[in-house]
């Protein structure tokens, strides 16, 4: 089983602390969905005739495309790939695309699952990360994709923002527990370079992420859903029994997928490779007949490294009894530097505890071969 990602580069406006490609002019979308459904063709076996389980279409802002956009792309993916076993078909989608006619035009492309980009329910929340939306179409996205029937349904929340104190992310989480949505991804405001908000920083126009602000709304953030029945099945991911996330658990298990558009990354287990991120640079090479892509081989360690990192995030934990004796020995030995209090070890299975995860990639990186 694989999965695959497209990449939609295309935005109403920018959000200040986003790094992912995105374009903020729709001049070229005509051209990029011919070139999205050259790149399917294209890049037909890499796969390897694999079924497909999940496709997920990311971005950028994907719900800006139409219906009949989208259905032109899923049928060129049948056209070169089986997905008589599809499991999971998601689409991203800011609040304020998610009109009725929309929703209703959206219930013809065969999505099971929307990606809601919430992010919080507060205006002023809203305004500092220059989302495109505001609290009101916020509540009223999720109700509407409810009310046609959608069940299937995650939001991203973001917290450690200076405009949310712990009273207002206390409420936050409220509110998308009364939605009873069965999914919730939440990230820490990251100041990423040559972002808006790491310009805004510098120049003194925003105050600086509060790490121990972040570290305090994380454990709250951890404490809340596991009272209200939610699984952390993975660091920023969180799930009513039943309702984890298979394309996103797939990426972490280590399974194939492959990536479309610029900027968009495929991995097979033996490499990864990623488009160029340039919209037009990309839509010139397909054209030419050439996937403008770059690869890295990994070697051995850098596999078991990555299942490390990737291990170490999720609930089920980073099992070494398959590995080799020196192996086993040298993580064994690294193990040794790492506060006791921030990982169980049983039955050959490495796991963090509720403090560990605060500091997960500093613990995979000590365990790294």
């Amino acid at each position: 089983m694989a999965g695959i990602y497209i990449h939609i580069p295309f935005c109403k406006q920018a959000c200040h602390y986003c790094n992912f490609y995105f374009l903020t002019s729709l001049g070229n979308k005509d051209k990029f969905i011919e070139a999205l459904l050259k790149e399917i063709e294209l890049s037909a076996d890499y796969l390897a005739s694999q079924i497909i389980e999940t496709i997920y279409f990311g971005g950028g802002t994907p719900s800006l495309l139409s219906a009949d956009e989208i259905n032109r792309v899923i049928t060129q993916l049948e056209r070169y790939h089986d997905t008589s076993l599809l499991k999971e078909f998601t689409l991203e989608v800011n609040p304020d695309d998610l009109t009725a006619e929309k929703v209703a035009a959206l219930r013809t492309t065969g999505i099971n699952r929307f990606s809601i980009g919430i992010q919080s329910f507060f205006d002023e929340d809203l305004k500092y990360m220059n989302r495109a939306h505001n609290s009101a179409e916020a509540l009223s996205s999720i109700k509407r994709v409810q009310d046609a029937g959608f069940e299937n349904i995650t939001i991203d929340l973001i917290y450690g923002t200076p405009t949310m104190n712990d009273e207002a992310w206390h409420k936050n989480l409220e509110q998308a527990f009364s939605l009873y949505v069965p999914h919730i991804s939440s990230y820490a405001l990251t100041v990423e370079p040559k972002t808006s908000l790491a310009q805004k920083i510098i120049k003194g126009q925003s105050k600086p992420v509060d790490e121990e602000q972040s570290a305090r709304q994380f454990k709250i953030l951890m404490n809340e859903m596991r009272a209200h029945g939610y699984e952390q099945y993975e660091i920023s991911n969180f799930a009513k029994p039943g309702k984890h996330a298979i394309h996103n658990s797939n990426y972490w298990s280590g399974h194939h997928y492959l990536g479309l558009g610029p900027s968009a990354h495929s991995f097979n287990t033996l490499a990864r490779r990623w488009n160029i991120a340039n919209n037009i640079n990309y839509i010139q090479s397909i054209n030419s007949g050439v996937i403008p892509f770059e690869e890295e081989v990994l070697t051995e360690t850098q596999q078991l490294n990555e299942r490390i990192m990737t291990s170490l995030r999720t609930m089920w934990g980073l099992n070494i009894v398959d590995l080799d004796i020196q192996k086993v020995a040298l993580i064994m030995k690294a193990l040794k530097n790492i506060d006791a209090a921030h990982y169980i070890f049983n039955d050959g299975i490495l796991t963090l505890t509720d403090e560990g995860r605060l500091f997960a990639d500093a613990i995979a990186a000590e365990l790294f071969l």
